[in-house]
């Protein structure tokens, strides 16, 4: 079974940690809900607290997971971006060549991280304009080699399921959607 760590700092969009959460779990993968903080809950953006599964310091090899998600929010992604924790384990899953996932202003992490050299990207509009020499997608959801970006809230849906998909298959991301009603909406 594939792993999913989605990192939680304080100050983080709950509708794009939740969502991926939610929707990789439900296509049978295992998601950890990992604090960055020295304890398991966490408060988001919107003041909804979440009880995190692990703390990052429990988490012994990164690359024992497939992917790792860093959901956006403020000032959720400028906390994970000041841990040299977070850093270092966003560089070691890309040494791996595993997924690394940011939506909204988190993308700023992997600029930090040195990672958006080389790889296209997309971000909240705006964000760009912290991350100097990028290659900047306006695409929804932006695939370039292991890196997996997005937008915002509202694309958080479709981040989700484009991991649901390179985490499985398109099968199953096929029966994700259909199970979330996404066909009912897609049109929109």
């Amino acid at each position: 079974m594939k792993k999913v760590a989605v990192l939680f700092a304080n100050g983080f969009e709950e509708v794009e940690a939740l969502t991926v959460v939610d929707y990789l779990r439900r296509v049978s993968l295992h998601v950890d809900m990992v604090s960055i903080g020295d304890e398991k809950n966490v408060k988001g953006a919107s003041g909804v607290e979440v009880i995190a599964d692990k703390l990052l310091g429990e988490i012994t090899e990164s690359i024992d997971y497939d992917c790792v998600v860093l959901p956006g929010g403020l000032p959720g992604s400028t906390n994970l971006r000041k841990d040299e924790r977070v850093i270092d384990y966003i560089q070691k899953m890309d040494e791996a060549n595993k997924y690394i996932a940011a939506i909204c202003a988190a993308p700023i992490v992997l600029h930090r991280a040195g990672l958006t050299a080389k790889a296209k990207i997309t971000s909240y509009p705006g964000v760009e304009g912290q991350m100097k020499g990028i290659d900047y997608s306006e695409d929804v959801v932006t695939v370039d080699k292991n890196i997996v970006t997005s937008r915002g809230p509202a694309t958080a849906v479709l981040f989700a399921l484009k991991l649901a998909e390179l985490l499985t298959d398109e099968e199953t991301a096929k029966g994700l959607k259909e199970q979330i009603l996404f066909p009912m909406i897609s049109d929109l």
